[in-house]
Parts: C-alpha cells; structure tokens; sequence
C-alpha cells in the first residue's frame, strides 16, 4: 500500500524565504524524482550550480526572478504576492524597510497563524501594553479605562487603555476573573524569532523615551538615573554584560519580595560605545 504523499509546505508559515525555498525543494523532489537544481535552472534562466546555492542560502534571489521562481513552485497569486515580500524582507538592507515587509506579510491575516503573530507584534509596538499589564499588579481594575490610563505616566487615553486589555487578554497574558477584574498569567511572549529583534528594538526606543520624559517630569526621589564614562576593552565589555544579566536577574528577586508593590517600574540599563576601537592598542 503506497505511503500517503505528505502535505506541501505552507508558505504563510514563513518569513524566511530561503527555508520556505529549501522545504518546498524537498517536498519536490519526494512528489517527482525528476524536480532539480537543472530542471529549475532551465526554467528560471539560470546555471544550476547558482540555483543550488539560492536553495542553500548561500546566494540571495535576485528580485528579477521573483516571478520565475514563483511560477517553478507553482505558487498562485496571492502567494507568489507573499513569496515576493518574503524576498524582499530578506533583502532588506535597513530595519525600516524590512519592517515595511515584515507589516505587509502580518497583512495576510487568518493564514498559517498570521492573526496570533500580528497581536504579538503589536505587543511590542507600544509601551504601554506591558506597562498595564504590570499595573494590574497594583490596581483594582474593574473596567474604569478612565481611571486605569489616568494612573500611568505619561498618561494614555481611555481607547488606549481597552486597546491594551483587549489585546492582553487575546494573548493570554492575562485572564479575566469572575468578579470582572482580571488576573496575571503566566504566559510571556519569547523574543527567539528573527523578525521580533526589531519589534523589541522599537519598544526599547520607547523606553528611552520615556527615561527623557521621566527625567524632566519626576522627582528625583522618585528615580535613579546616572551615567558613567569609562575606558575597557572587549573582554572587559562581556564582563559588564554579564554583570548586567545578573543585575536583571537580582531585579525580579527584589520584584518577587516586594510582593504586589505600589507602582509600576521601567529600568533601563544601556552600554554603549562613544568610539571607535583605537588600533593602536593601549599606550
């Protein structure tokens, strides 16, 4: 009895379009021996060796031959439309323009998952969904949107503030109770996924703001900011990281003490270089 043929690999489950290229070869090549590296290069215009080392990843597609690999994979429009943005975030040579492709792609919602991604990356658009989501450590909220945009600072509109519980709740970083209030989870979103680096970067742009605002606008018992400048080395520079990986840890020990806390926190911690390396080594 002859094996089942396995399903095709679904291109809205990808961003990376070399892995899709990869897994839709493999999956070729099981349905027809014939399918190759040759095969395609005839059809595409291309030597096969330059073929292999696109399926490889070791050479990008070009964006003249985005058609011509679309129609080799028998892909239909609307996914050869999303086989072309994943191409072009691919090539993307700056964050905003491969910020601009990976939007459009979250656009082609209900597809492969597209809708729960789409939330998540929202999640890191704005500071203020964590900001609640801590706040209701310490405030009783019971559907005043009012009352809980009023208690952050800066202070956030009313709409903001059911935007953030509902996307919260969508989620699963919080969940409702049955008195109407709701609850913390224990759910949090990870930051493994490539396209997250720059949707974390945007958050972390934020947070520096915030820290410009905080620094004209709260007491200054009520803060620490501080700077220093120093002269190190890059193995002096690991040592700092991993001195402010254990400063972090050391944070959410002093957090889980404090129990509920009365307010809501935001620490930045940066390190950054203010030269370039001097070739000439130390004097």
């Amino acid at each position: 009895m002859d094996s089942p043929v396995p399903a095709a690999p679904d291109i809205y489950a990808y961003y990376d379009y070399q892995a899709f290229l990869r897994d839709s070869y493999a999956w070729r090549k099981g349905v027809n021996a014939n399918f190759s590296f040759r095969y395609i290069g005839g059809k595409v215009g291309l030597d096969a060796g330059l073929v292999l080392r696109i399926f490889q990843g070791k050479r990008p597609l070009s964006t003249k031959k985005i058609g011509d690999f679309a129609q080799v994979l028998g892909l239909s429009k609307r996914r050869a439309d999303y086989f072309a943005l994943m191409v072009l975030y691919g090539r993307a040579k700056t964050e905003p323009e491969a910020q601009q492709y990976f939007e459009r792609m979250l656009g082609f919602t209900g597809l492969g998952g597209k809708q729960l991604e789409r939330e998540q990356y929202e999640f890191y658009r704005e500071w203020y969904y964590t900001a609640v989501r801590e706040l209701l450590h310490v405030m009783p909220f019971r559907g005043d949107y009012e009352a809980l945009a009023g208690q952050l600072v800066p202070a956030i509109s009313p709409k903001e503030a059911r935007k953030a519980i509902t996307l919260l709740e969508s989620l699963g970083l919080i969940a409702a109770r049955k008195d109407g209030g709701y609850r913390l989870t224990d759910k949090y979103l990870t930051t493994g996924e490539d396209w997250r680096a720059f949707a974390v970067r945007e958050f972390q742009r934020q947070s520096l703001d915030l820290a410009r605002h905080s620094l004209d606008h709260t007491p200054k018992e009520a803060r620490d900011i501080s700077t220093v400048s120093l002269t190190i080395d890059a193995r002096s520079m690991e040592k700092i990281r991993e001195r402010v990986r254990r400063f972090h840890q050391d944070m959410l020990e002093i957090s889980e003490q404090a129990g509920t806390g009365d307010r809501v926190y935001q620490v930045n911690l940066q390190v950054f270089p203010l030269s370039q390396p001097w070739a000439g080594g130390k004097s």
